[in-house]
């Protein structure tokens, strides 16, 4: 007998996750794989989420874009999706866009961070590995660095 005592189904399981945010089925099929009692049983839940339309890829994707592109460069926002097993044309789509905003947002997240320019090489260092490991395009934080410190001709 276990220690809880009731034990969700699968579905239940994939549900309740799906609740908090939205998953891929990769994840869900990462998260929930240990749950698996009988082979093939994590399959069929998560087949009959699908054709219900509460899994969708296409929703997750916007998801992680929404959460993350405030705050992360297009390269980390890809590597997030990638993690969560998203790929392929709808990923490609929404990284483009992203590009589209690539200067405005590291600058917004510069100011949020920093606030004012560097005052000499190893700040200015600090400021730029920092956007970088963001996973900001290195020429657009070259790009945001240099705005900033020439007199922060800002784009509002």
């Amino acid at each position: 007998m276990n220690k809880t005592g009731f034990q969700p189904s699968l579905k239940g399981r994939a549900l309740r996750l799906l609740s908090q945010r939205e998953h891929s089925r990769t994840e869900l099929e990462r998260k929930l794989a240990p749950h698996e009692e009988v082979p093939g049983e994590l399959a069929k839940a998560l087949d009959e989420l699908q054709a219900r339309d509460f899994i969708n890829d296409g929703r997750a994707i916007e998801s992680v874009v929404h959460r993350r592109a405030s705050k992360l460069g297009a390269a980390r926002v890809k590597q997030e999706l990638a993690a969560k097993g998203l790929s392929g044309e709808a990923v490609a789509e929404a990284l483009e866009n992203l590009k589209d905003t690539e200067f405005s947002r590291a600058q917004e997240v510069w100011r949020k961070k920093f606030g004012t320019p560097a005052q000499d090489p190893h700040e200015l260092a600090k400021h730029m590995r920092f956007l970088l490991t963001r996973g900001f395009n290195a020429e657009v934080v070259r790009r945001v660095v240099k705005v900033s410190d020439s007199g922060d001709e800002s784009s509002d």
